[in-house]
């Protein structure tokens, strides 16, 4: 089942500087305003690896992938990284305000590493599809760097809560990093490295098995790596924060699909072509359309669906074992609108939006044709997919808050 191991990453030192001027979101999280205000925080901040910038001028010998290499090496051999002198475990917190209702929650893991494996090998699981562009991107970044910055977000069945109590007494001591992010999400590490307590842990693990949260693209990039690098040890095993799916504070969001770009686009012609599926209602606001996702509907997928003029409810019986993201992709983005699992797969027509007024903002604004909008996929789902061997489309699921990168380096050729 599940190997886990304790490792000893780089982290940043106290003369890098605070760590609210070094760290940054997932690299699929860094919007171009995000990277720019990160650029101007501190030299040594971590955009410079996880997503620098690019220049008209670069070429096979100098270029984001090169530059990020070069500067990873200066920052070890300056000091502004340093290793961990014992292999461990670190406890990782995550205190942040669920944007869906307010309440604040915590979501307790441990950051570690896991072992690389075929999905055939029946221990990793996936629960969604992946697109190749990122794939491609992250794994030159990968062989130039040989580094993994940022963790994997996975999950694991422990109903007893053995691990869950044993972070929870080592976070009893002083944290070894403690910031706030630009979202108000507040990061908190300690760290184990008792050999005693690390062999708890990894025996409490050893009967379990993972599901990718996050880091989908990741995890199959390092696959690929592994697979390049077959003698390489530190190939063989990736980075990862492991959270237990029965700990509060696992929240997922619903990421809604907003629709661009779609050649010959008939808003009225959708509408009409949805009533021959679904019974089709006009919600007066977005209180409206939430009032009606409120309401008790086992067995019955609702979905919304955003038009300039319009926001309309639409309704069908869900059938057994059917999520209302497939739903939305095979019967709204695909049999509405003609939009192919290709045009998905390669980023075309559709792009991916964290919330309802977002995402109609969007089409009210012009700068959407539609979007579909979704609720969030509840974890039993998640896990019963993932489990039977079956896969979401992409962006199925929202895992809030993200994991910051840079809290703990793996390098994997040391």
């Amino acid at each position: 089942m599940a190997k886990v191991f304790p490792f000893r990453p780089y982290r940043y030192s106290a003369k890098a500087g605070r760590l609210e001027d070094l760290l940054t979101q997932p690299y699929d999280k860094i919007t171009p305003e995000m990277q720019a205000r990160y650029l101007s925080l501190s030299p040594n901040n971590l955009v410079r690896v996880e997503l620098g910038p690019r220049f008209p001028t670069d070429n096979d010998s100098d270029n984001v992938y090169t530059r990020a290499a070069s500067v990873l090496e200066a920052w070890i051999a300056s000091g502004v990284l340093e290793r961990e002198e014992k292999p461990g475990f670190f406890p990782y917190f995550q205190e942040f305000k669920s944007p869906d209702t307010g309440e604040v929650m915590v979501r307790k893991g441990f950051i570690g590493l896991g072992a690389v494996e075929d999905y055939a090998a029946g221990c990793v699981f996936r629960h969604e599809q992946t697109h190749s562009g990122p794939k491609r991107d992250r794994l030159e970044l990968l062989r130039r760097t040989h580094a993994h910055t940022g963790e994997l977000f996975m999950l694991y069945d422990d109903r007893y809560h053995e691990t869950d109590g044993i972070i929870e007494a080592a976070a009893a001591g002083k944290p070894i990093a403690d910031l706030r992010d630009e979202f108000g999400v507040r990061h908190t590490l300690w760290r184990i490295n008792d050999a005693d307590v690390v062999a708890r842990m990894q025996r409490a693990m050893a009967d379990k098995k993972l599901i990718i949260a996050d880091g989908h693209h990741r995890y199959e990039t390092a696959l690929a790596y592994h697979r390049e690098n077959p003698t390489l040890t530190g190939a063989s095993r990736v980075m990862m924060t492991f959270v237990n799916m029965h700990a509060p504070g696992l929240t997922i969001l619903a990421t809604h699909r907003v629709v661009w770009g779609l050649p010959a686009f008939d808003a009225a012609a959708v509408a009409a072509r949805a009533g021959e599926a679904f019974t089709v209602r006009e919600a007066a606001s977005p209180e409206a359309l939430r009032a009606w996702w409120n309401e008790p509907h086992a067995g019955v997928c609702r979905i919304g669906l955003a038009e300039a003029e319009r926001l309309l409810m639409l309704e069908m019986p869900r059938p057994k074992e059917t999520l209302d993201v497939t739903i939305a992709h095979e019967q709204v983005l695909g049999a509405l609108m003609g939009i192919t699992p290709e045009d998905v797969l390669e980023q075309r027509f559709v792009r991916y939006v964290r919330g309802l007024d977002a995402a109609i903002g969007e089409v009210r604004s012009g700068a959407a044709q539609a979007a579909v909008l979704l609720e969030p996929t509840p974890i039993e789902e998640v896990a019963r997919v993932a489990f039977s061997g079956g896969v979401m489309p992409q962006k199925s699921t929202d895992f809030y808050p993200k994991m910051l990168s840079g809290l703990t380096i793996y390098k994997t050729d040391e």
